[in-house]
């Protein structure tokens, strides 16, 4: 059974930055595609950021040049910094990882395991 454990979410002020780390438990194929989602009150969870297995990242136009997704393959932990954060991106933040290989990788229906979320505030 894998488990996925987001931690680093907390409010900042709007041009602020955090970082946001997720440490899976369990095994995963190398080739999987880890994934970071959120969903603010009363909207639809959407993809933020994506890396395959391969290392190919793929981000959500509304977070590109400001977000950067990477993995520490020796940890096995997945990481989200996030800059320049803005009051819209406020929401609740959730690692996601696949089995094996995704085809598009911020398509949530890919994705197998969730974490348990975390929030991130930003105030203006």
């Amino acid at each position: 059974q894998v488990q996925l454990v987001e931690s680093g979410g907390g409010s900042v002020q709007a041009g602020g930055s955090l970082r946001l780390s997720c440490a899976p438990s369990g095994y995963l194929h190398s080739t999987n595609c880890m994934g970071w989602f959120r969903q603010a009150p009363g909207k639809h969870r959407e993809g933020v950021a994506a890396i395959g297995g391969g290392g190919t990242t793929t981000y959500a136009d509304s977070v590109k040049g400001r977000f950067t997704i990477s993995k520490d393959y020796a940890k096995n932990t997945l990481y989200l910094q996030m800059n320049n954060l803005t009051p819209e991106d406020t929401a609740m933040y959730y690692c996601a990882a696949t089995w094996t290989l995704c085809g598009n990788p911020l398509a949530i229906n890919e994705y197998n395991y969730w974490g348990q979320g975390a929030q991130v505030t930003v105030s203006s």
